[in-house]
């Protein structure tokens, strides 16, 4: 359950960064609304696995999941192309994530 709660936050921030570039610096309301509403939800639900899971560890999944998918939502709706240090570079976050999950004793299972 901690992680279903944290996968929620993740996907409230990356809703909340998606709207927070289509919001064009805060000059379209609903985007900007969106931005605060999307955030607030991932910090409460963020906030809840923490009850659960260690910051660290509850950080670093939410960081590196919200840094990948905003990225491929960055290269699918706004045209954003990504070179190959780039994609390196989150595939090792991926990476990461992956060997904090299966094979670390700090992360709840």
């Amino acid at each position: 359950m901690p992680y279903l709660i944290l996968f929620l936050a993740v996907l409230a921030e990356t809703i909340g960064t998606t709207a927070l570039q289509a919001s064009q610096q805060f000059t379209r309301l609903v985007p900007s609304v969106i931005v605060v509403v999307a955030y607030s939800v991932s910090f409460l639900l963020l906030g809840w696995a923490l009850k659960f899971l260690p910051v660290g560890i509850a950080y670093a999944i939410w960081s590196g999941l919200g840094i990948v998918l905003i990225a491929i939502i960055g290269f699918l709706v706004f045209s954003q192309r990504l070179d190959l240090p780039a994609v390196l570079g989150m595939a090792m976050i991926l990476g990461g994530i992956l060997v904090i999950h299966l094979f670390s004793n700090t992360a709840t299972h």
